[in-house]
């Protein structure tokens, strides 16, 4: 993950330079005698008539939900869902760190699919030397109209001891496999092929408790 990409047989220099109801209420009215025994004697009911409720049921279909799209060849990721932290990974805890690590690579996953590093930024130390990597790698392959295939990473395993080191952090090792990535383009272009990782990889992340959430400081690969 997050290594040198292997040159493809398109040379780098053919790349493009770098750059995506509300129900309508139907209220009728109607004037009468103002007397309740001749209105109701004149109307019969009160109640909606079953034509009127047919309609409005029908008023208020709902809206298709969008399908989401893996990536391929032909075009980019559609309608990728952003993955939503689990009350755990908010603990400080054991528990909570590992369930942090774990929203942490869904969204790795997420930016992938995406070109989106916003949300993993938002999680991330500014000094966290996987986190470069990963920009670096999605940026150049989402840039112009470009976009990645593959890439997705799998974790194997992850543990904390959560013992709190020196510098006040608590670390978390993560075992990880990763898909191989295809950097792709307009008019079915292949630019390059990263391998990705096929034998288990240890990173570590180490992780600050900043107010009610977990931040993840540093990320390094171990082996």
């Amino acid at each position: 993950m997050f290594r040198t990409r292997a040159s493809s047989a398109i040379p780098a220099s053919a790349r493009l330079s770098a750059a995506a109801v509300g129900a309508v209420l139907v209220l009728g009215g109607c004037s009468g005698s103002g007397e309740p025994e001749a209105e109701a004697a004149e109307h019969g009911s009160s109640s909606a008539s079953p034509t009127a409720s047919a309609t409005a049921s029908e008023s208020a279909t709902p809206t298709p939900t969008a399908v989401y799209k893996p990536a391929t060849a032909e075009g980019p990721a559609e309608n990728v869902p952003l993955p939503v932290m689990p009350e755990l990974a908010r603990e400080k805890s054991k528990e909570g760190l590992e369930a942090f690590a774990e929203y942490w690579y869904s969204l790795i996953n997420y930016g992938f699919e995406t070109g989106d590093v916003k949300p993993i930024e938002m999680i991330s130390g500014s000094d966290c030397v996987v986190c470069r990597s990963f920009y670096r790698m999605v940026n150049n392959g989402y840039a112009s109209e470009d976009w990645i295939v593959g890439g997705g990473i799998e974790i194997v395993a992850n543990h904390s001891d959560f013992i709190k080191t020196t510098d006040g952090m608590y670390q978390v090792l993560v075992n990880i496999r990763q898909d191989e990535l295809h950097y792709r383009g307009p008019a079915n272009t292949l630019y390059e092929v990263d391998e990705g990782i096929e034998e288990v990889t240890v990173q570590m992340i180490e992780g600050s408790y900043q107010g009610d959430h977990w931040v993840a400081t540093h990320v390094v690969t171990i082996k």
